[in-house]
């Protein structure tokens, strides 16, 4: 089969179809890139463009309440800052990773009711620059769309409440988790409705929420069930309506909510952590003719490549068979990749995921 475009490959395996080869696409840290260039990719080119893989492109919009930014102080190694969340955190200028989260405006119903009030839906929250000088260039180059929403459990807990907070929310407060569930998701849509709305149409929604870690999940399937899951169906009929896909990327050990994630209607889960106890060849065999697998190749291996490649020839080929999934690692290209060790992986990866 001839080489087809990254939109007209994707439409063939989400549909679990075969196509000229699997897609292959990865998320490299900054400080990675950063290698990279001084490893010789030039500074004027896209890594994905670099290495070949899949265009897939995204876009988000802002449903915060836009509390104020601020740098409150910073060294050679690190600054601590206030997001547009109200969260004051540490983040490090020179390394990936998650970022060390330090104080939190929203704590209770009153100061989550205060930020309600700041997540209004406005066209000045959504990229129209971005869009109008891009939206073309990436239709023709047959790339794959996405807008990138923001909302869940995971972006709750991490990025504007706290872990322990909200969990203990889940329990003794859940009116309040579904009503910041709910809102966050009722801003994204609205605002990508006036998006959909001028003609910017895309191919697929996504969103994070890490449910899972090593071995285990935050909450049991039953709570998932209560909180979770009606935020995630109401977003899967909302893009089904269009026509539009739905990625979930949950890191962490997921498996015992794919049933309900079926339910719900997402049509993609990602990243398969292998390390924290996902096997993605046990789940193509289980669950591969109704959820698009992505990912499932252990991260941790990039340090011990021979062992990565020996993982990549067991898994692909079991997973590529009627379409249905997407390589990539099962979580992120850390700085410790170097440029030649992930042109091999985008080279083997393509060879063994070819249907040719």
């Amino acid at each position: 089969m001839a080489e087809v475009t990254t939109h007209e490959r994707m439409t063939r395996i989400l549909n679990h179809q075969e196509a000229d080869r699997v897609p292959i696409t990865d998320a490299p840290w900054a400080s990675t890139i950063a290698r990279w260039h001084r490893e010789g990719m030039p500074d004027d080119i896209t890594f994905g463009d670099y290495f070949g893989l899949d265009r897939q492109v995204s876009f988000s919009c802002d449903n915060s309440p836009r509390y104020p930014e601020e740098v409150l102080q910073e060294t050679d190694e690190w600054t601590e800052h206030i997001t547009k969340w109200g969260v004051r955190m540490r983040s490090w200028k020179h390394h990936g990773g998650v970022p060390e989260f330090l104080d939190f405006t929203i704590k209770d119903t009153q100061s989550w009711r205060e930020a309600k009030e700041r997540m209004v839906p406005s066209r000045d929250r959504i990229p129209w620059a971005e869009l109008e000088r891009n939206y073309g260039t990436w239709r023709q180059q047959g790339a794959w769309i996405t807008p990138y929403m923001w909302f869940g459990f995971d972006v709750i807990h991490a990025w504007a409440v706290g872990t322990e907070r909200l969990l203990i929310a889940m329990l003794e407060q859940p009116e309040w988790v579904s009503d910041m569930l709910n809102h966050w998701l009722d801003v994204d849509l609205a605002l990508l409705d006036m998006v959909w709305d001028e003609g910017y149409h895309f191919d697929m929604i996504e969103w994070p929420d890490d449910m899972g870690y090593k071995q285990a999940q935050f909450f049991s399937p039953a709570m998932y069930r209560e909180l979770v899951k009606p935020v995630h169906q109401r977003a899967a009929e909302w893009a089904h309506a269009k026509g539009v896909k739905v990625r979930l990327h949950s890191c962490g050990y997921v498996a015992p909510f794919i049933p309900d994630l079926i339910d719900a209607g997402i049509d993609v889960l990602n990243p398969l952590e292998v390390k924290a106890g996902m096997d993605p060849v046990a789940l193509k065999r289980q669950y591969g003719d109704q959820l698009c697998l992505h990912g499932g190749l252990n991260a941790v291996l990039f340090e011990r490549p021979e062992e990565l490649w020996e993982q990549m020839r067991q898994v692909i080929p079991a997973m590529k068979e009627n379409g249905g999934y997407w390589i990539s690692s099962d979580h992120s290209v850390p700085e410790s990749v170097s440029l030649e060790t992930f042109r091999e992986f985008v080279r083997l990866g393509k060879e063994l995921g070819s249907y040719e």
